[in-house]
């Protein structure tokens, strides 16, 4: 006996409801003519992942309920072939049958499955998360009910449990899933990406196949989301936790799995295992499949940065450049009196490497004429942060001149150590429309920098960032003879702190205690505190880790808290 078992690992869009059943449609009938009788999609996949506060629109959940009866109508002629299809749902339970009666309108996140054109049965969540970027308490109420369903007849039939990405961390859905009947565990998903993730997943499902003694698949998403990306990598797992197969990670793709009894009471995968990749090839996966969604889904025609001959800019233009082609990708470079002679020549080098547009506009005239502008107002005063805040002010001003005129959107260039820490300009260097490395700390863009160079994973060339970028010393180049540490603390150290605190909520105290220096501890912490009021005010970027600042970092900007 083989049952043949198929998940749709592809790139869903939020909104795009019929785009999206479409997508399902084509894959179910590949899926179908190769044999496959049950297909499985992610978590949500008609409305696509997370839809946030569509979900309370009406007319939203209506045209999400239109597209899972399209898909069902589509599909009718597909005999034996069963889809799980995930959708916000109004009604939960078999036959769309309510679940309890309520007086107040309620929504679940459901699964339907759907076979010869009915929805057989729908599944709720029962466990959702309310950590990190998942906020599904605001919008879902808890199903209650196990579904358990029979894909194939005779010796040919198993037993399916289905549950939805938080069901399977705990231990209760599962368990009541096997006391229902069932053989082998399905779990759909929306897991975001963040570095180490796709080995946590499996380290937890793992633990869930063992201790119900099920097979388990894990179907997963690909794609990116506004500030979170979906990396695929879906997986299969025998009964004792080991690995079966693996799906490609941040390609879509549908993968096959053959399900074979071989016993009464065993099931065993057959499938293709994809290998594990290093860390530096997920980030940089995520990082272009975060850019070029992003675009892409909003439609931006290309993308425009500014080029400072140093490393963040130089990363950002890499990964621009993987993601969308040097045809659409425009480099600035804006000169100012500070601007070292090393630093225009190492931009125009890797904009000629790279083969993107290159254009330098020096800032001299305009910088003088603010200083001439308010020589009145500044007289008797000493130059400080007010000059250098005016030159990034003057460059954003002209990138975004650039992008409302041919509609490329502009990409901002500062890295997690310098928004936390306030090292950047409100209204300068911040000015723009999605924040590529906003979630690098400043030792990993190096890393990834040294990653690229000796990669080239898109066959954009190897060696894409001179080595003199990497290896001078980091300066914003707004005063003379300036560099990164105459304000901050070495990148190796404050790094580590910002880890510490900002990324695992370790106190002061403890941070101290663990050797770092109560000096800086306390000038970090207290840059972190100051500077709420200035990411607030930043453009959405890529979370790459297990907590970026955006949605997983919620405080206030008002607070004596100092701890």
């Amino acid at each position: 006996m083989s049952l043949k078992i198929c998940v749709a690992q592809l790139n869903y869009c939020v909104g795009d409801m019929a785009g999206n059943a479409r997508k399902i449609i084509t894959a179910a009938r590949q899926a179908y003519a190769s044999g496959c009788r049950l297909l499985l999609t992610p978590e949500l996949a008609i409305c696509g992942y997370a839809a946030e506060d569509l979900y309370l629109r009406p007319a939203f959940l209506q045209a999400s309920d239109d597209a899972v009866d399209l898909l069902a109508r589509e599909l009718a002629d597909l005999a034996g072939l069963h889809v799980v299809v995930g959708s916000p749902s109004r009604v939960a339970g078999d036959a769309g049958l309510r679940t309890r009666s309520v007086a107040v309108p309620q929504l679940f996140n459901a699964a339907h499955v759907i076979s010869e054109g009915r929805r057989l049965h729908t599944y709720a969540k029962r466990e959702l998360p309310n950590y990190q970027v998942f906020d599904e308490r605001r919008y879902f109420v808890p199903g209650h009910e196990p579904c358990v369903f029979t894909v194939g007849e005779g010796v040919d039939a198993v037993r399916v449990g289905l549950l939805i990405c938080e069901d399977a961390w705990f231990e209760e859905p599962a368990r009541l899933s096997r006391a229902a009947g069932a053989e082998l565990l399905a779990v759909i998903n929306a897991s975001p990406f963040h570095a180490g993730k796709a080995r946590e997943r499996e380290a937890a499902m793992a633990l869930r196949a063992s201790a119900n003694g099920l097979p388990l698949v894990f179907a997963h998403l690909v794609g990116g989301q506004d500030e979170v990306v979906f990396e695929g990598a879906s997986f299969a797992l025998q009964a004792d936790g080991s690995i079966a197969g693996r799906a490609l990670s941040f390609h879509e793709q549908v993968f096959d799995l053959a399900i074979e009894r071989r016993s009464a009471d065993a099931l065993w995968i057959v499938a293709q295992t994809a290998a594990q990749r290093a860390v530096e090839a997920d980030l940089w996966d995520a990082l272009v499949l975060g850019a070029r969604d992003y675009l892409g889904k909003n439609g931006f025609p290309g993308a425009l940065l500014g080029l400072s001959g140093g490393i963040d800019s130089a990363l950002v233009l890499a990964i621009a450049v993987d993601a969308l082609g040097a045809d659409q990708v425009r480099a600035v470079m804006m000169p100012s009196p500070y601007t070292a002679s090393i630093s225009l020549e190492d931009a125009r080098e890797m904009a000629q490497r790279l083969g993107v547009r290159y254009d330098e506009y020096s800032i001299v005239p305009q910088f003088e004429a603010f200083l001439s502008t308010l020589a009145g107002e500044f007289a008797g005063k000493p130059i400080d942060a007010t000059e250098e805040n005016i030159q990034a002010r003057i460059r954003g001003v002209i990138l975004m001149a650039l992008s409302n005129k041919f509609g490329s959107i502009v990409l901002t260039t500062g890295n997690k150590s310098e928004m936390a820490t306030g090292y950047c300009t409100l209204y300068g260097d911040m000015a723009g429309g999605f924040a590529v490395i906003k979630d690098l700390l400043k030792t990993t863009v190096f890393e990834l920098a040294r990653w690229r160079n000796a990669n080239d994973p898109y066959g954009r060339g190897a060696n894409p960032i001179p080595e003199r970028i990497i290896t001078r010393p980091p300066s914003a180049e707004l005063r003379p003879d300036q560099t990164d540490q105459d304000s901050l603390p070495p990148y190796e150290v404050l790094d580590a702190i910002l880890s510490r605190y900002m990324e695992n909520d370790e106190s002061i105290e403890d941070i101290v205690a663990a050797g770092f220096d109560r000096q800086v501890v306390e000038q970090v912490t207290r840059l972190i505190k100051l500077n709420e009021y200035k990411r607030r005010q930043a453009p959405v970027g890529i979370r790459v880790s297990h907590r970026s600042f955006g949605k997983d970092w919620r405080y206030p900007i008002t607070s004596r808290f100092r701890a």
